[in-house]
């Protein structure tokens, strides 16, 4: 099947009996190299055509003519994969034993072929860059970007321009459930942008890293609740520090007299420090926990891509500025 050590391994490897020299490998080397894929791993073989060992060319050069082949082969186990691998594993075993092929062989140990390194660096950069344009918020397109037709092009990227575009729209709900206190304090709108890009940004901090680290296999579905505990406190340090940065910069304009924030700035500012620390650790949680929820589901992590969070965390950090708005400036601006 696609995406399997079987789908791109070849059959063009080198293979040798284990009863055989040295020097009878390395000849039958010169006659055959043109037409493996490699010759850099030599695959022995026992009487009953199962693999037995494994000898690098380095190996088997430096040995002796007349010596048996079994001589010059490693003494570690055999590092294998079934041809139902998934691609991934495939690429974390030659990376772990940094190796240049990987044989994939059956339920009895015969040899079906062989995945090369390059194999594998051909398919990790068509996965890698289709999960590229999955973060960009739209289908991957499959060919270069030159060559892909007009219309291709747009119905790639429209659907899901227009499902974020639809999302967004609970913006303007957003804000007008809340049109009368921003017509009691206008001043709150001047921090509408930070608040919405500080959200989207904390959260597509959170989705990228998580994505990743599922990739690799650093985390399971299981350690969603790992992932969790680490992010709230990580969510709420992240949003003391932007909302100290926030608070400063509305003080030193307010002292400086760049602009009158009104009488009531300090409460203001209090209003900006709070949201941000709500929305950017919303922003983290929701971030670090959508692609396990995908996951779950069954769909790909990558479907939770930047632009996806962002608009799910800036609708829902509208809700949070505002709610905070009304508890601190209640009885003063609200």
């Amino acid at each position: 099947p696609p995406r399997t050590a079987g789908s791109i391994m070849t059959t063009e490897f080198v293979s040798v009996p284990d009863d055989w020299t040295v020097e009878q490998t390395l000849s039958h080397i010169r006659v055959v190299e043109r037409s493996r894929e490699t010759v850099y791993a030599i695959y022995v073989l026992a009487e009953d055509g199962t693999l037995s060992t494994v000898v690098t060319l380095r190996r088997l050069v430096t040995g002796e003519p007349g010596a048996s082949i079994l001589s010059v082969a490693s003494k570690e186990g055999i590092v294998c994969a079934s041809p139902l691998m998934s691609q991934e594993d495939v690429a974390r075993l030659i990376r772990k034993h940094d190796l240049l092929a990987l044989p994939v062989v059956d339920d009895h140990s015969h040899i079906l072929g062989i995945v090369t390194v390059d194999d594998v660096i051909d398919t990790m950069i068509a996965d890698t860059t289709e999960d590229a344009h999955k973060f960009g918020g739209m289908e991957a397109l499959g060919k270069p970007y030159m060559t892909i037709g007009f219309p291709d092009m747009i119905r790639k990227r429209a659907g899901w321009l227009a499902a974020l575009f639809l999302g967004e729209m609970l913006t303007a709900s957003a804000m007008q459930h809340f049109e009368g206190e921003l017509e009691k304090a206008v001043v709150l709108t001047l921090f509408i942008p930070l608040i919405m890009s500080s959200g989207g940004n904390s959260g597509s901090q959170a989705t990228s890293l998580i994505i990743r680290a599922l990739a690799l296999g650093e985390l399971k579905l299981s350690d969603w609740w790992r992932v969790l505990l680490r992010e709230i406190p990580t969510g709420l340090t992240l949003g003391c520090i932007l909302g100290a940065i926030g608070f400063l910069r509305l003080t030193v304009w307010q002292q400086a007299g760049f602009y009158d924030y009104g009488e009531h700035w300090l409460l203001v500012g209090a209003t900006v420090f709070a949201a941000l620390v709500g929305i950017v650790t919303f922003g983290s949680l929701a971030g670090s926990m959508l692609p396990f929820v995908l996951q779950r589901l069954r769909l790909d992590p990558a479907s939770a891509s930047a632009p996806f969070v962002a608009t799910l965390v800036v609708v829902s950090g509208l809700v949070i500025y505002f709610s905070v708005a009304l508890v601190i400036l209640s009885g003063t601006l609200l």
